[in-house]
């Protein structure tokens, strides 16, 4: 009972192993001609069995032997041109008209004209104050005055002496401003717009040279004559898938492990960051040995060519995981 119980906890901590674990060494049971380096107590060792690898190759098969036929090569032609005179070169004439254009002039209808113009004499009118009887004095009767009381004015006579001023009338007289004089008078000469008719270009004859005229006259000139050529037909192949064995498996030596009673949960998640440090994908470090722990716990092993196929104590070394 005891034997069974460990070995039910061997299979739980080993990763691909395909043999069984033995946690003491007993004769009875293991296939195998060679026994554990060891038979000491607490130590765990295991063999286990790595399939062959095999790997598809691709090989060519003939399928047709290679042959050879004749091929009848034609004739080659090429159509080669050349050029022919059609037509010699020659010369016309031709006479080109004269050419007018239209001329304005000036032409005078009248010629100036001038004449004399006299300009009266300009006057303006002045006047002058001229003395008629100077300045005198002169008594004066005043026909009321407030010296008399009586209020007939007839009934005191009352005279004053006053200046009578000088009398002046108005004389008007003519002044010369300008002296008469005279002008010319110019009237302009009359023009008028004359157009006419004048030769621009006389006629001339002209001679144009007439070009000579080719052909181009293409036949066909044997290149090459006709031939027969030997053709080489290749074989011909097929591709074939073929199995070919890589490396044949078997049950590797002997390897120490893990005891399954030290093979817990906490061992197994120590290996799970290991490995994830290390770049392998072992998945969260849960301490269950899945299939994606397996995977990255044999490519490791492969990688770093170590015993592959269970969790032995070199694995455990280089990841840096302690054995206890």
């Amino acid at each position: 009972m005891k034997n069974q119980l460990n070995q039910v906890k061997l299979i739980l901590s080993f990763v691909f192993c395909l043999t069984l674990v033995f946690v003491n060494a007993q004769i009875d049971g293991i296939p195998f001609g060679d026994l554990p380096p060891t038979s000491e107590y607490g130590k765990c060792y295991a063999k286990c069995k790595i399939p062959d690898v095999y790997e598809t190759v691709s090989v060519q098969k003939l399928k047709k032997e290679a042959s050879t036929k004749l091929i009848k090569v034609p004739a080659v032609y090429e159509t080669v041109t050349e050029t022919m005179l059609a037509k010699e070169a020659s010369t016309k004439y031709r006479t080109v008209p004269a050419t007018f254009k239209t001329v304005s002039e000036q032409v005078m209808v009248e010629p100036e004209k001038r004449t004399l113009k006299t300009i009266p004499a300009k006057y303006r009118t002045d006047s002058k104050q001229v003395l008629v009887s100077p300045a005198r004095g002169q008594w004066i009767r005043k026909k009321k005055s407030p010296n008399c009381f009586s209020s007939n004015p007839d009934d005191c006579y009352v005279a004053c002496y006053e200046e009578i001023p000088a009398v002046y009338r108005t004389e008007t007289f003519q002044v010369l401003v300008s002296p008469a004089s005279t002008t010319e008078d110019v009237r302009p000469a009359k023009f008028k717009t004359v157009t006419r008719q004048v030769v621009d270009q006389p006629a001339r004859v002209e001679e144009i040279p007439i070009e000579a005229e080719y052909k181009t006259v293409s036949k066909k000139v044997l290149v090459s004559p006709e031939s027969t050529r030997e053709e080489v037909i290749p074989a011909e192949y097929a591709s074939i898938n073929e199995k070919r064995l890589v490396s044949q498996g078997g049950f590797t030596v002997w390897t120490e492990i893990l005891c399954a009673e030290r093979t817990t949960s906490t061992k197994v998640a120590n290996v799970q960051r290991a490995l994830n440090a290390a770049g392998y994908n072992a998945g969260s470090a849960d301490g269950v040995m899945g299939i994606k722990t397996q995977n990255a716990l044999q490519q490791y092993q492969t990688d770093k060519g170590l015993p592959v196929g269970n969790l032995n104590l070199e694995t455990l070394k280089m990841l840096g995981v302690s054995q206890n």
